[in-house]
């Protein structure tokens, strides 16, 4: 069995029921959360989205907000002045261009105004069930320790996943990337000595 498949594999012993985080019960609630989620806790967001999404949770209804009025509702998010303007201007795109409903092709999402390849990919593999890998934080550092896959940027780690792992696994495989960050191998003193991976990482605990 090839190193990444033995990762995979273990990967997904350890952690069978990975998934998202971020609450959301549409495809825009997924991408307000996703753009709120930038250097922000997953936590932090839920509580967020929990009270913006009682009264503005489509297109039409976000936009009857002031950018002051968003920048208030999100602002413990963090970069609220941003991320508002970017929810505003999606939102805009999404009314007037898509009828109201979020694209759900890649090369569509990365046209709405504020949207960056990472949250087109999160939007795109888990409100639609395509094959896209979304590099954040976490999947960076993982891929880079483990070896899976080394870059310097975001893309660079991003198409060295592509190429490592089964574009059917893609999809999974960030969400498994994302626990093993959070549980285990964390930015701050993760935790080499207990992990069942050691053996197979580029870094051998090490870190």
């Amino acid at each position: 069995m090839e190193p990444v498949d033995s990762i995979l594999s273990e990967l997904e012993r350890l952690y069978p029921a990975a998934r998202p985080a971020l609450r959301y019960e549409s495809p825009y609630e997924l991408l307000v959360a996703v753009i709120l989620s930038a250097q922000c806790t997953d936590e932090r967001v839920n509580l967020v989205t929990r009270e913006l999404f009682r009264e503005h949770n489509t297109p039409e209804t976000m936009l009857t907000l002031s950018q002051e009025e968003l920048e208030r509702a999100i602002y413990s998010c963090g970069f609220y002045r941003n991320k508002a303007a970017h929810i505003l201007s999606a939102s805009r795109d999404i009314a007037e261009t898509f009828g109201g409903e979020v694209p759900r092709t890649l090369e569509e999402l990365r046209t709405l105004a504020g949207v960056g390849r990472k949250t087109a990919n999160v939007v795109y593999s888990v409100a639609f069930g395509g094959d896209a890998i979304a590099v954040d934080t976490h999947v960076f550092r993982v891929s880079n320790r483990l070896g899976i896959a080394e870059g310097k940027t975001p893309l660079e780690v991003e198409e060295g996943l592509m190429r490592a792992i089964p574009k059917e696994k893609w999809s999974k495989a960030h969400h498994l990337l994302i626990w093993h960050g959070r549980r285990v191998c964390r930015s701050q003193r993760p935790d080499c000595a207990g992990c069942t991976l050691r053996s197979l990482c580029k870094t051998g605990g090490t870190v």
